[in-house]
């Protein structure tokens, strides 16, 4: 079976809800000596990550992911979980001494939120090699350490694997001349729109030249749906209506993992969209990246009554 190498963050998500409002706790006009501490009685800890997210989705669509990134001494459990989704650990290169990266989310009573990100172990990312890989199909280089996210585009170029470029949070991290050279070394990118504007900025560039570098440019636009600029078209993917809205965190990565299946089963542009809305869709209805399941067949049968033809 083909396989997709996915370079990213390995993470844990702790978040923590406060039952009050922010606004009630911190007085503006005190910010430059803020000391605040927030009660937090609900607290959970999930998986996450970009390249955990990803590979936990296109696990479920039947793909065979190769997570690629560098974790800490608490990465166990983590790896437990990955175990129990039969998701290779191959391309995990632990670190002893550092720390997996790490979110730390307070959300107040009006969807507020105040994050604390360590990074740990991702700062090593570039000791990650996508020449220790072999029957690769396909990559994509998702949000992680400057250094390694540079050295893994390099290593899909001289390998010559095709790959999705996804900057991501990572775009602070790049300049327009890093921006280009991505473009330039990619097979497809795949931002939101905010990103897409901060692509634009920097590199000067519309969404017909950063295409004609590509095979395809891929914008999501959350409740808007999402494009796809491709061969001199632009298609207008809808976005599945989800049996409930819980929780957006992740659905762009597992919008991403339906793209990374339509491309490594050579499925044409508008179904590989398709796909990913969908999984976008299910996702969004489940609190937490990971926490959401399916068998092939039931994705397969939503697929058809959604979109009236099969995969």
């Amino acid at each position: 079976m083909n396989k997709a190498l996915i370079c990213g963050s390995l993470a844990y998500d702790t978040i923590m809800v406060f039952e009050d409002s922010f606004a009630n706790h911190i007085l503006p006009d005190q910010i430059h000596k803020l000391n605040v501490s927030f009660f937090v009685p609900s607290m959970k800890r999930d998986f996450g990550g970009v390249a955990g997210n990803i590979a936990y989705n296109l696990k479920l669509l039947g793909g065979n992911p190769i997570p690629m990134g560098t974790v800490g001494q608490d990465f166990e459990p983590y790896g437990g979980h990955l175990q129990s989704m039969d998701i290779s650990q191959d391309g995990i290169i632990v670190k002893d001494d550092m720390f997996t990266p790490q979110a730390f989310i307070t959300t107040d009573q009006d969807n507020n939120q105040i994050t604390a990100f360590h990074p740990g172990a991702m700062s090593q990312s570039h000791e990650c090699k996508v020449s220790d890989h072999e029957g690769v199909s396909i990559g994509i280089v998702g949000p992680d350490g400057r250094d390694g996210m540079i050295s893994h585009a390099k290593g899909f170029v001289d390998a010559s694997i095709p790959f999705i470029f996804d900057p991501g949070q990572a775009m602070p991290l790049f300049d327009g001349d890093d921006l280009k050279e991505f473009i330039s070394q990619a097979t497809w990118m795949a931002v939101n729109d905010y990103e897409y504007e901060l692509v634009c900025e920097r590199t000067g560039w519309d969404a017909r030249e950063i295409a004609s570098h590509l095979k395809a440019l891929i914008v999501t636009r959350g409740e808007k749906g999402s494009e796809i600029y491709t061969d001199g078209t632009v298609y207008h993917i809808s976005v599945v209506e989800a049996s409930k809205v819980v929780d957006p965190t992740g659905c762009g990565d597992a919008y991403r993992a339906g793209l990374l299946y339509g491309l490594m089963n050579n499925l044409d542009m508008q179904t590989t969209g398709r796909i990913a809305s969908l999984l976008g869709s299910i996702k969004i209805a489940h609190a937490g990246t990971q926490n959401h399941s399916f068998s092939k067949k039931e994705f397969d049968e939503l697929f058809k009554k959604e979109f009236g033809y099969s995969i």
